[in-house]
Parts: structure tokens; sequence; C-alpha cells
């Protein structure tokens, strides 16, 4: 992190010591009790992220309701969207196994309870589709990044089928009768205000082989960064919906949203 600007290294200061001060709290509500206690600090933490990284959040649509369970599919641009969906509303998340084992990262997202995937294993997404569908049954939201990585921030790479299944594995204990499934566009915009174009959108992506630590000392040195989260029309999920058809709808209303996004207008 040598190089850095004062403005940048106060900011990386007032994120290390409010991450100190908010840690010991959330291991005492993780205590008391995870579900319903150990959500709200992460949210706050996220929240310090986005403010300490200068993010500015413009939302688009309408969010789901505080305390309605269901799974939100979404694109994946960069490290940064955990932070940026995390700061609207207590979660939880789906990830890569890797994950788990970042300095750190991997720490603060066991924390949050996030639930791991080892895409090496073929059985495994059945476990992790079940374990989102409990959740999703006691009315807890779940994220899942339904691509499988990120993306260059213009471009919506396919949508991935198979963890939509654990909307059936909730199905059969949800006694309404149904999921719901709530498509979420995050688009990187630009900064400072100005709208950036590609070359700006794949700047503030972390993709390909970009390494993390530049990548996190180009986000502090710019100082303030515009994203857009599109909520799509909420997808209900009965019985004989597949996931295949859910996930082709979620595809349609998120890179819908993109394209709006990019463009500046709404599609008619």
């Amino acid at each position: 992190m040598n190089g850095l600007h004062p403005g940048a290294i106060l900011r990386l200061v007032l994120l290390a010591l409010g991450t100190f001060a908010l840690l010991p709290w959330h291991l005492i509500a993780m205590r008391l009790s995870p579900q319903r206690h150990g959500q709200v600090l992460p949210m706050l933490f996220h929240r310090l992220v986005c403010r300490c990284l200068g993010v500015r959040r413009r939302v688009r649509g309408t969010p789901p309701a505080h305390g309605a369970g269901g799974l939100i599919v979404a694109n994946h641009v960069s490290w940064l969207d955990i932070s940026v969906i995390g700061a609207t509303r207590p979660l939880s998340f789906v990830a890569k196994s890797e994950v788990s084992k970042w300095p750190v990262i991997g720490w603060l997202a066991s924390l949050q309870r996030t639930v791991f995937i080892d895409r090496q294993r073929r059985t495994a997404t059945a476990g992790v589709a079940a374990e989102m569908g409990a959740r999703i049954s006691a009315g807890e939201a779940v994220v899942l990044f339904a691509e499988g990585t990120t993306g260059d921030g213009t471009r919506i790479l396919p949508l991935r089928s198979s963890l939509l299944g654990a909307a059936h594995q909730a199905l059969d204990t949800n006694g309404n009768g149904d999921v719901t499934i709530y498509p979420l566009t995050l688009t990187y915009t630009g900064y400072h205000g100005m709208a950036g174009g590609r070359a700006e959108r794949s700047a503030l992506a972390w993709h390909g082989d970009t390494e993390l630590a530049p990548h996190l000392r180009a986000m502090l040195d710019i100082g303030a960064i515009d994203v857009e989260l599109a909520w799509g029309e909420p997808i209900t999920m009965h019985a004989k919906t597949s996931r295949k058809e859910a996930t082709r709808l979620a595809g349609i209303a998120i890179r819908r949203a993109r394209q709006e996004a990019v463009s500046g207008r709404a599609l008619g």
C-alpha cells in the first residue's frame, strides 16, 4: 500500500478502527442469537466500508421489504459488491469456498454466516442449496451471485441455474407455497459524480487476473465511487416453476437494468 495519499490512508485507518470497535459487539450478538442479532452489525460494518471508500449508492426500483425472506439473485462486479449490497439490510451471502481462506476477509465473511460452496465437489451444490433453502424458509434474505464469477462491469455473464434449486428446497417447508426471487443489478456508473464509459466501468470492476491489493489501492485513491442498485420485479417461484425458468426471468431483468444504467435511459 506504499504511495497512498494522506486522504486514502486516513480512510483506511478509520475503517480499521471502526471494524475493531464493532467486532466485540458482533461476537456478543452471535452468542446471544446468530439469526436474530448476528446480522445487524455486519450491515453497520458494510455501511462503514462504503463511507470510508466514498461509495455513493443510488437505488432504482423497489427493494424487498425489511424482514422479507427470499433469494436475491445479483450480478457480480467486484469484491466491493458485498458491502454495497450488505449495507442495505441484514442478509447473508453465498461465496466460493476459497473466500473462507482469504486473510481477514474470510474471517469477516464467516462472521456474517456466509454459505461457502466448494465448486470442485459436484455433490456440494445439493448441501448448499439445502442450507440456503432452510434460511429462506426461516425468513432470511440470501444473496446469490448467479454468474459464478465477476464480470467486466458492462457485460452480464450467463446466470447459473444450479443454486436456484435452493428456492425449491425452501418450497418443501415454506407454508405459503412459494418463494420470492429478487433480481438485483449492480452497475458502477463512475466516480466523483461523473458518468463513466466502458473503460471506467472496467477499471472499477475486479475481474480476470486483477490482484486484490492494487485494486483496493485504486479504490481508496479514487475516493468517490458511484454505484446503482436496480431492483427488478420480484419473481414468484411456485412448486411447478423450474429453476431454469426462474434463472431465465432473472437474467432478463438483470440485463435490462444494466442496459438502462449504461445508456442512461429507460427501455420502452
